[in-house]
C-alpha cells in the first residue's frame, strides 16, 4: 500500500505588503498586510523568529490556517521580510525546535550540558511530590492559578507548556498578562519561547520544581487544540501522557476536568470525552480528578454519572468553590474557551479554579 500524503503542496503561500502594525505583546506583532490575491489580511508574526516588519515593508505570508479561518489559529503568519533580514542569532544552545521545518529555531535548553542548570536537571531525580495540575486545554491556566492563589497568594505557580498547540510561547496573550504572577514558563518538546527550555515534559518538570522553585505546576498545550471528533483524534490525549511523567518523578497528578453546560457538541457536554479519555485511559499511574461544588444539580449529576466509570487509580474529590467565582472574575486575564466567556462558561472555569485549589491545599509544608 503506497504511503499517503505524498509530495503535493502543503502551504498557501502569498506575498503582501505591511499597510499597519497593531497590538503586541511579548515577542508576537500584530500586522495587516495587503495581500493581491485576498485583500488585507490580519498577520502575526515573531520578532525574534522573522525580524520586525515595519509598514512598506513586503512579507511573506503562510496564509493556510487564515484561510481556513480557524479560530486560534486564524493568522497569517510571517514567514520572512525578505528584503531585511534579521541579523544572524547569537544563541549559544543547540537545542533545534520545531525541527526540519522551514522556521527551525535553535534555543538553550534548561537541561543541556553548557547551562548552569544542567547539573541540577542532571541530579534530579524527582519533583518532591509537588502537586501538578494537568489540563486539556490552554484556556484553563489562568483559571487553574486563580484557584491556586485563591487559596495561598505566597505559593510560586510555573506553568509547562507542552507542543500539542500553537509552538511559540509567545503567541500566547494569557501568558504575557500572567507575565509578573507565574514564578515561569518552561516550554517543552517542540514548543519553545519560554523562560526556560526543555527537551521534553519530564525535563520541564525538574526545570519547574528545582528551577523555579514551584510550589505547584500547571501543564497543559499552548494555545490552539487540535480535534477530530474521534474518540482518540485529538491534542489533547497528551494530558494523559502529562499524568504519567508527574507520576514517573513522584509528582502529585490533578486533573483539571473539561466540564461544559454550554457547549452545542454532545461529547463535550458534562464532562469532556477528551477527559474522560486522556485521564481514564492514557493516565495509567492515576490521577485525583478534581469537580467543583456549586454546578446546577442537573449539570453535578450529569458530571457524576460521566465520572462513575473512572478506573479506581482515578479518585473523584468534589472540592467547596466559595469565593472562587470573585477569584475568576478578578483574573488579569480576560477568561475565553471556544469562544465563550466566564458568563457562558462557569463550570469550565469553576472546575480548572477548584483543581488549583485542590493542588494548593496539597502543597507539602517546607
Amino acid at each position: 500500500m503506497a504511503a499517503s500524503g505524498g509530495t503535493g503542496h502543503r502551504v498557501r503561500w502569498r506575498r503582501g505588503r505591511v499597510t499597519a502594525t497593531g497590538r503586541t505583546w511579548g515577542d508576537a506583532l500584530e500586522l495587516t498586510v495587503e495581500v493581491p490575491q485576498d485583500g488585507a489580511v490580519r498577520a502575526l508574526a515573531h520578532p525574534s523568529v522573522v525580524g520586525t516588519p515595519q509598514v512598506g515593508d513586503e512579507v511573506l505570508l503562510n496564509t493556510t490556517a487564515w484561510a481556513q479561518r480557524l479560530g486560534t489559529g486564524g493568522y497569517a503568519l510571517v514567514v520572512a521580510v525578505p528584503d531585511r533580514l534579521p541579523p544572524d542569532p547569537e544563541v549559544a544552545g543547540h537545542l533545534v525546535k520545531a525541527r526540519y521545518t522551514g522556521l527551525q529555531v535553535t534555543v538553550q535548553g534548561v537541561d543541556e550540558q553548557d547551562t548552569p542548570h544542567h547539573r541540577t536537571i542532571a541530579d534530579a531525580d524527582d519533583v518532591d511530590g509537588m502537586p501538578v495540575v494537568v489540563a486539556d486545554l490552554h484556556s484553563a491556566l489562568p483559571a487553574v492559578l486563580a484557584g491556586v492563589h485563591a487559596e495561598s497568594r505566597e505559593l510560586r505557580v510555573a506553568y509547562v507548556m507542552t507542543d500539542g498547540g500553537a509552538l511559540p510561547a509567545a503567541f500566547s496573550r494569557t501568558l504575557d498578562a500572567l507575565a509578573g504572577t507565574l514564578a515561569g514558563v518552561v516550554t517543552t518538546g517542540q514548543a519553545f519561547g519560554g523562560d526556560l527550555e526543555a527537551v521534553s515534559v519530564h525535563t520541564g518538570l525538574l526545570a519547574a520544581r528545582h528551577v523555579l522553585h514551584a510550589d505547584v505546576t500547571v501543564v497543559t498545550q499552548g494555545p490552539g487544540n487540535l480535534g477530530t471528533g474521534t474518540p482518540w483524534g485529538f491534542s489533547g490525549v497528551a494530558a494523559g501522557d502529562a499524568c504519567n511523567a508527574v507520576t514517573v518523578l513522584g509528582g502529585l497528578p490533578v486533573g483539571a476536568l473539561r466540564i461544559s453546560d454550554a457547549d452545542p457538541r454532545p461529547r463535550h457536554r458534562g464532562v469532556s470525552h477528551h477527559s474522560l479519555t486522556a485521564f481514564g485511559r492514557v493516565a495509567l499511574g492515576g490521577v485525583t480528578l478534581v469537580a467543583p461544588l456549586g454546578l446546577s444539580p442537573e449539570l453535578a449529576g450529569q458530571v457524576e454519572e460521566d465520572l462513575a466509570g473512572q478506573p479506581e487509580r482515578n479518585p473523584v474529590v468534589w472540592v467547596d468553590t466559595q469565593g472562587l467565582d470573585d477569584a475568576l472574575a478578578a483574573s488579569p486575564v480576560t477568561l475565553s474557551t471556544m469562544g465563550r466567556g466566564l458568563a457562558e462558561e462557569r463550570a469550565y472555569f469553576l472546575a480548572a479554579a477548584a483543581a488549583g485549589r485542590y493542588a494548593a491545599r496539597s502543597v507539602r509544608p517546607a
